[in-house]
This record gives C-alpha cells, sequence and structure tokens, in this order.
C-alpha cells in the first residue's frame, strides 16, 4: 500500500509518501517565521499560508519518493491519501482536506480522514523497531492537547485522563525550558482521577516573577521578563518545566497501575522530545512496563504520521472516507 498523506492542522504545510513500511518522503514548511513576532499563531495568516504551501510541498514528496515520470507527479503509483481533518484550526484543516479532496476525486482513490492526535500515537510505528505491546496507554502532549489515552490494540482508543483546562503544550509556550530546576518551587495540583489542570501552575509562575522583582498582581504580565536577567528567566523556565514533567509522570504511574495490564507506555505529541519528559518517563519501567517515544523528527506535526496511522486504518479494513461527504469537525476528542 502506497499513501500520499496530507497535514495541516495548525501551521505546518507537509506531505509524505509511504510505501508499506517504508517512508519515501517526509517534507514540512513550518510557518514559525512568520509568527515568531506576534508570540502566537494567527488562524486567517496560517491558513493563506498552507494555501500558498500545499502544492508545491506535495509536488516536492513525489520527487523525494521518485514517483515523477515525465516531469508530472505519477499519481499512478499511489494506492490512497490521507488527511489530517480533526482538531485544528478550521481554516488550515480546510486547505488541507479540500485539497486531498479534490486529489481523491480527481485521481479516483480512496481517501483516509485521520485524526491528528491518532497520528500523534502512530508516530511510534514510524521507522522503528521497538516493542510495542498491547494494552497501552499514550500520553498525547501537545500545544492544545494533554490526554491519556487507553489501547486494547491498533484502532482502538478510549481516553482516560484530559487536562480540565489548558494543555501542557500551550503552558510550555510561556515559558522556556534550561536553567536551574531546583532553584524555585511550584505546586503539584490536585486533581482527581487521571486528568490534569495547569491553568493554576501557571498563575504559580506569574505570581512568583512578580514577587521576585517586586511588583504587584496588576503589572502588566507581559513587561515582567524586562525585570529580570538571564539567569533569572532560565531559572524559572527550568523549574516550571521540571515541575510539568512530574506532573505529567505522576499521572502516567496512575494509569499504569489502575488499567488492566499495561504492558507499554507511549509518549507523542510535540512536548514528547522535550528531553526532561523521556528521561522522566523512562523511570516508569520500574513499573514493569516498556516506554516508548518517537524520533524527535515525528514528535511534532508531520506527515509522515499520517500515513502510518492511515496504514494501519487499511490493515485494520476500515472503511474509506467519501470525499463528498467529508466534513470538517474540529473537536479535542479521539472520536
Amino acid at each position: 500500500m502506497r499513501i500520499l498523506a496530507i497535514e495541516s492542522s495548525c501551521d505546518e504545510t507537509a506531505a509524505a509518501i509511504l510505501e508499506g513500511e517504508r517512508l519515501l518522503s517526509d517534507v514540512v514548511v513550518s510557518q514559525i517565521d512568520i509568527f515568531k513576532a506576534y508570540g502566537g499563531v494567527i488562524p486567517e495568516v496560517a491558513a493563506r499560508s498552507h494555501l500558498e504551501a500545499i502544492l508545491p510541498v506535495i509536488d516536492k514528496a513525489f520527487e523525494d519518493a521518485g514517483y515523477v515520470r515525465d516531469g508530472e507527479n505519477d499519481w499512478g503509483k499511489i494506492d490512497a491519501v490521507a488527511v489530517t481533518h480533526t482538531p485544528g484550526l478550521l481554516g488550515s484543516l480546510l486547505i488541507g482536506t479540500l485539497t486531498v479532496r479534490t486529489l481523491a476525486i480527481l485521481h479516483r482513490k480512496p481517501l483516509y480522514a485521520v485524526h491528528h492526535l491518532k497520528s500523534h500515537i502512530y508516530a511510534n510505528w514510524l521507522e522503528t523497531e521497538k516493542g510495542t505491546e498491547f494494552p497501552l496507554v499514550a500520553l498525547v502532549v501537545s500545544g492544545g492537547h494533554t490526554q491519556i489515552i487507553y489501547m486494547q490494540g491498533h484502532n482502538e482508543f478510549e481516553i482516560i485522563g484530559t487536562t480540565l483546562d489548558d494543555a501542557v503544550g500551550e503552558c510550555f509556550d510561556k515559558v522556556a525550558k534550561r536553567g536551574n530546576a531546583e532553584k524555585y518551587q511550584f505546586p503539584h495540583p490536585k486533581i482527581a482521577g487521571l486528568d490534569f489542570s495547569f491553568s493554576g501552575l501557571k498563575t504559580a509562575v506569574l505570581r512568583a516573577v512578580q514577587k521576585e522583582v517586586g511588583v504587584g498582581i496588576d503589572f502588566p504580565s507581559h513587561e515582567l521578563k524586562k525585570k529580570l536577567n538571564e539567569q533569572q528567566v532560565a531559572d524559572f523556565a527550568a523549574s516550571f518545566e521540571k515541575t510539568a514533567v512530574e506532573i505529567l509522570v505522576e499521572k502516567l504511574k496512575k494509569a499504569i497501575r489502575e488499567s488492566v495490564g499495561v504492558k507499554t507506555v507511549v509518549l507523542a505529541g510535540g512536548v514528547s522530545a522535550n528531553e526532561r519528559l523521556r528521561q522522566t518517563a523512562k523511570r516508569l519501567e520500574r513499573e514493569g512496563v516498556s516506554v516508548c517515544f518517537p524520533e524527535k523528527k515525528y514528535a511534532g506535526d508531520n506527515a509522515a504520521m499520517v500515513a502510518e496511522a492511515a496504514r494501519f486504518e487499511v490493515m485494520a479494513g476500515v472503511e474509506p472516507t467519501d470525499p463528498y461527504k467529508l466534513n470538517i469537525s474540529p473537536r479535542s476528542v479521539i472520536y
């Protein structure tokens, strides 16, 4: 099975071609430089950037895969197309899905609409020989999501823990990750069960910074960095990172002990590239499980993970999506 996959859920325009288990091409165009000055993604600008980039990115994926004949993309080599359909920024998702719907109809290819978080989980199977055994629990951590998902087998998902407010990745966006991690002590939110809450942690960091520089709570938060020296910034960042990682791993340990027969823990999502999280999560192997994470180049948004998730759908006999009926519904649940 040869799959062309497209990812456009946020600010990366990506295309990849997977042939069986072999990744032939993986092209990612990031908009990070566009939004650097704004401190975050502007949805309308992101959508326009996807519109400009998506066809050249697809062409590059065909070229890198060697699927070009007589100067044209060789669609005879492609058996199916796949695309991220939810969740994400509405305009960004529309560019990707409308493009793939058109290509599926034009070239008469089956279309697989893949959930974004499912793709992040399946990045753990890309170009790896790691033994990932079921049942497993997956920690999905990104700029928009923090979830613990229980899987008894492929394409079987049960959300057993989720954030009640902010995603851990969104919090990581607010503070960097270096310095003395023991300098400042932050609280661990007391949230029952396997759910998370990070809004209180963000507030605790804010109050600690205000106290450090001697200003009141009415002082504009965006002006605080000007009152901190470089070492203070690094120490606050590292102390936050340590606390956030401890919270994540504490919940994972609880999930292992409360879920039936867990053999593997997998990390997924952009935050799974964090080295402190990887090193701390490895300690969970004391619980009798194996701990896996994707190669760092596949931790962030990319189309290779979408292709891999689609491959497992094909193997499971999942029916393709009718390209005329594919609707966009940006939700933050697995199904």
